[in-house]
């Protein structure tokens, strides 16, 4: 399979690469600017409107991953348009381009979040949810409308809503290892938000199912069994071996990142089931939170 990835330089998109590299697929990097290495690469511009559609003619499956880190930065209201436009515009560039081509993919597999279904408390959420109505829903929601061109055009289109990935090498786990290895970490607030998690190696085979699959439409990339806060905190202390009685009061994280990311990121509450991806019988390697912690901090 010849397959094109954006964001291949991300936590996903590095280990993407990797595992359909090593089952022989042949992939090739759609970049801004030069990776610095001899392999072949597409170039694109998302924020000039900028992409070569001839250089993606030929692909049986193109892989959208790009998009500016939500919670790498405090949102102001031009950090908010970055995100928005980072992945509104690139998606709606690649699915128009992809729609345009004589010889087109496949399948077009287009990076969503979860963040899609907004703070729902308890309630228990499918593919067939509403979406909710934070900023982040506005985002997801946003770009899995632009990615319509590509199902317009007859391209079997997955738009995949991933939960929190578990990887010791980055995301959201990785920067809570050093407080909880030092014995203060503890729960979020009340830790009563649910967190819909997967780990990175059910991360990257569900993609690869869904590449070889004939899914399509919103998939839920979660691990079938979510967790509140506090049930997540108290694993990741019992799996490192360190106490996880320290409460971090909700104050605190919006006084350090702001309120309104604290609350969409930290305290949002979604419980979120992969309904699409276990009626296709793909089977988790990892489906409960103290088997995925254990897997990724290889302990």
């Amino acid at each position: 399979m010849k397959v094109a990835i954006t964001g291949s330089t991300g936590l996903i998109g590095t280990a993407l690469c990797q595992r359909l590299s090593e089952r022989g697929d042949q992939v090739v990097r759609v970049v801004r600017g030069r990776l610095g290495s001899n392999e072949p690469t597409i170039d694109w511009n998302p924020a000039a409107g900028a992409l070569d559609a001839g250089a993606l003619e030929g692909f049986d499956a193109v892989v959208n991953l790009a998009g500016e880190n939500i919670g790498a930065r405090r949102w102001s209201d031009h950090q908010r348009d970055s995100i928005y436009r980072s992945r509104v515009d690139g998606t709606r560039l690649l699915a128009e381009t992809l729609a345009s081509l004589r010889s087109k993919p496949r399948v077009f597999l287009n990076a969503s979040a979860i963040g899609y279904y907004g703070d729902r408390g308890d309630e228990v959420l499918a593919e067939s949810s509403p979406p909710g109505d934070l900023f982040t829903s506005q985002v997801s929601a946003a770009a899995e409308s632009a990615a319509r061109a590509a199902t317009d055009a007859a391209i079997r289109t997955v738009l995949m809503r991933t939960g929190i990935v578990l990887s010791a090498r980055g995301g959201a786990l990785a920067r809570m290892l050093t407080l909880f290895r030092l014995g203060l970490g503890g729960r979020m607030g009340t830790g009563a938000q649910w967190m819909s998690w997967i780990a990175i190696d059910d991360e990257v085979a569900a993609i690869e199912s869904i590449l070889d699959g004939d899914l399509a439409g919103p998939v839920n990339l979660v691990a079938p069994n979510p967790v509140t806060n506090a049930q997540f905190t108290r694993a990741l202390g019992k799996v490192l071996g360190r106490p996880a009685l320290i409460p971090v009061p909700a104050f605190a994280p919006r006084l350090l990142l702001g309120r309104q990311l604290a609350d969409e990121l930290l305290f949002a509450s979604a419980r979120v089931e992969p309904f699409a991806l276990e009626t296709s019988g793909f089977s988790f390697g990892y489906a409960s939170i103290e088997d995925g912690l254990h897997h990724v901090l290889r302990r």
